[in-house]
């Protein structure tokens, strides 16, 4: 098969994944200690990260909180640093709210948006009185019978949805809808009303893609609800509006535009394939005209993280910019980033198992993992990743798929082709950058009796030194 030239997506790496991944022989030894693929992260750009939000809320003299989305990483070294660097976790079952709890996070550091909120966990919050975002009326049920059958209450907040954008409302399989809330809430949450035994405490909303202008709407039309709850005398104490902010993983505007011009012209008969078996990642093919775009996370973007949220800040609502409004009413304005907060937290690493030519003439590399322990809704994860050669050889460059261990034809790591400056060797190492954040656990399984991938926090204590995840947590109480 021919050598094509595979267009570079280039990624943006920190100074210690560059200092940390010069040192092959120290990483050939983790995983032959802790197996493959291991997951490598590091602390330090986590709390980077948060400083980030942080200041650009004390640039407009906001009250804020930043509440890390727990469900975009398992580790539970990550629920310390949350509390140790002074910010929250957002919570997406039972048992991410239990380790908040054992790490000693404060119940008013802690908020609850699970998707399924069953009895156990609506006991379990009560029990340690830790806010809950509710998202329909079954759950508002539920929560009040256990409220009768304990005598307790506790503050609650309400999840929004259908808000107006461009003339349309937009599509949410969660929250109440904006045009019946301020009746609900204003009718059932009273001392008077069905559910007497809620605290009112504020309003949440979490909207799906990246649109800031969207964001804009949400904000503003929330801020109209909790001016029509408090004519019922119900003060809204906070506006959540969720995640879903940009972050940027690309070094390039050049090459993401280049691969997406070559991506739709690879096609064409005449060219060669830069995707397995030239695999348009979501593009639709109807008799050669192309309809839509990739199925991709916007890997590369000039508006993201802090200045994302500030673009929503200063949008405007009669003419006034958004964070004046909240900060005349006294709201608190939260968010709960997950991605974007795990920005160059951590790295995936796995070893050669094999190579092989499949009967197309395409370089198989098989590495010692499976797709879902580096694996998201995106149809792939659009970064170079770093090849880790145990030896240095002749510079025969090549291109190559990387394929897992799943039995499965579709068993690719990345349907990308991906250029190698020499033949790998087994045993060599591969380096995906910047997984932390959704990509190494959302999707991981245990199909085929595999063990999960060892999680490993490094710091570097005069040398680099890695620690798995449960001691490292362990380790923290000890101390």
């Amino acid at each position: 098969m021919s050598i094509s030239k595979t267009p570079k997506l280039t990624p943006i790496i920190q100074p210690w994944i560059k200092d940390l991944t010069s040192n092959i022989e120290l990483i050939s030894g983790w995983v032959a200690r802790y197996g493959s693929p291991i997951n490598l992260l590091h602390l330090d750009p986590f709390q980077e990260n948060f400083l980030k939000y942080d200041k650009v809320f004390n640039r407009y003299g906001l009250k804020s909180s930043v509440f890390f989305a727990r469900k975009a990483n398992k580790c539970k070294s990550l629920v310390w640093a949350a509390k140790e660097f002074g910010f929250g976790v957002d919570t997406a079952s039972l048992n991410e709210i239990k380790d908040c709890i054992d790490a000693g996070l404060d119940p008013e550091k802690i908020t609850v948006t699970a998707a399924v909120k069953n009895r156990e966990l609506l006991r379990y919050v009560i029990e340690h009185q830790i806010p809950v975002v509710l998202d329909n009326h079954d759950e508002c049920e539920l929560l009040h019978q256990i409220l009768i059958e304990e005598d307790k209450t506790l503050r609650v907040g309400f999840r929004l949805s259908g808000f107006w954008h461009d003339g349309e409302k937009l599509y949410s399989r969660f929250g109440f809808d904006v045009d019946e809330v301020v009746n609900y809430v204003s009718e059932n949450v009273t001392g008077s009303g069905k559910y007497n035994r809620f605290k009112y405490h504020g309003l949440h909303f979490h909207l799906n893609g990246y649109s800031p202008e969207q964001r804009i709407d949400a904000l503003s039309q929330t801020i109209s609800i909790a001016d029509n709850l408090s004519k019922s005398g119900l003060e809204t104490s906070f506006i959540d509006m969720g995640g879903g902010i940009l972050m940027n993983y690309l070094a390039s505007s050049t090459e993401w535009e280049t691969f997406h011009q070559t991506l739709r012209e690879s096609i064409q008969p005449a060219k060669d394939e830069i995707t397995f078996q030239k695999d348009l990642l979501g593009i639709i093919n109807i008799d050669g005209r192309l309809r839509g775009e990739p199925k991709v996370y916007p890997y590369y973007n000039e508006l993201f993280q802090e200045k994302f949220v500030e673009k929503i800040l200063t949008g405007l609502k009669d003419g006034i910019p958004l964070y004046k409004h909240l900060n005349q009413r006294n709201i608190e304005l939260r968010i709960e980033p997950g991605r974007s907060m795990l920005d160059q937290v951590g790295i995936t690493i796995a070893k050669v198992a094999f190579r092989k030519t499949d009967s197309q003439g395409r370089l198989l590399v098989g590495l010692e993992m499976n797709r879902t322990q580096m694996f998201s809704s995106s149809a792939d994860f659009l970064l170079d990743p770093i090849f880790l050669p145990q030896k240095p050889m002749e510079k025969v460059p090549c291109e190559v798929y990387f394929v897992g261990a799943y039995c499965l034809e579709q068993e690719l790591l990345l349907k990308r082709k991906i250029s190698l400056r020499q033949y790998p060797q087994i045993g060599d190492l591969v380096c995906f950058v910047n997984t932390a954040g959704y990509m190494m656990h959302f999707y991981e399984s245990e199909a085929h009796l595999f063990d999960l991938a060892q999680n490993l926090i490094v710091e570097n204590l005069n040398t680099w030194e890695a620690t798995p995840d449960e001691e490292f947590w362990k380790n923290l109480w000890i101390e």
